[in-house]
C-alpha cells in the first residue's frame, strides 16, 4: 500500500527537511525532532498511524484552526498539518511549526 504524499505551505519547512546544514532558526533538537516526524509521516499509509504512536499526541485542532491538526515535536513545539483527500489518496500539507507556550 502507498504511503501519505506530503505538500509544504512553506519552502522553509521543505528546506528544513532536506538540507542538513539548514536550521530555519529552531534549535538543534527541534530540527531533529522535526526531520524525525517527517520519516514518520511519509512511512504512514494513512492518519491512523498518527493516532496510534501516542507519543505524537496528534489531534484534530479546532476554533481559528479548525481544518488542522497537530502533533508533538516536544513538550512546547507542535507541527501543524492540514489533511487533503483527492482521488490518488491523501495528501499530509505541512502548515508550520507552532510553539505552544
Amino acid at each position: 500500500m502507498a504511503s501519505m504524499e506530503v505538500e509544504f505551505e512553506d519552502a522553509s519547512l521543505r528546506r528544513l527537511e532536506a538540507d542538513p546544514g539548514f536550521t530555519a532558526g529552531y534549535d538543534a533538537a527541534i530540527v531533529k525532532a522535526f526531520r524525525k516526524r517527517m520519516q514518520f509521516i511519509r512511512a504512514a499509509v494513512d492518519e491512523r498511524a498518527f493516532y496510534a504512536m501516542k507519543s505524537l499526541h496528534y489531534e484534530k485542532l479546532k476554533g481559528i484552526l479548525d481544518g488542522q491538526s497537530s502533533m508533538r515535536l516536544n513538550a512546547q513545539w507542535r507541527l501543524l498539518l492540514r489533511l487533503r483527500q483527492d482521488e490518488d489518496g491523501k495528501t499530509v500539507v505541512v502548515i508550520s511549526i507552532a510553539d505552544y507556550h
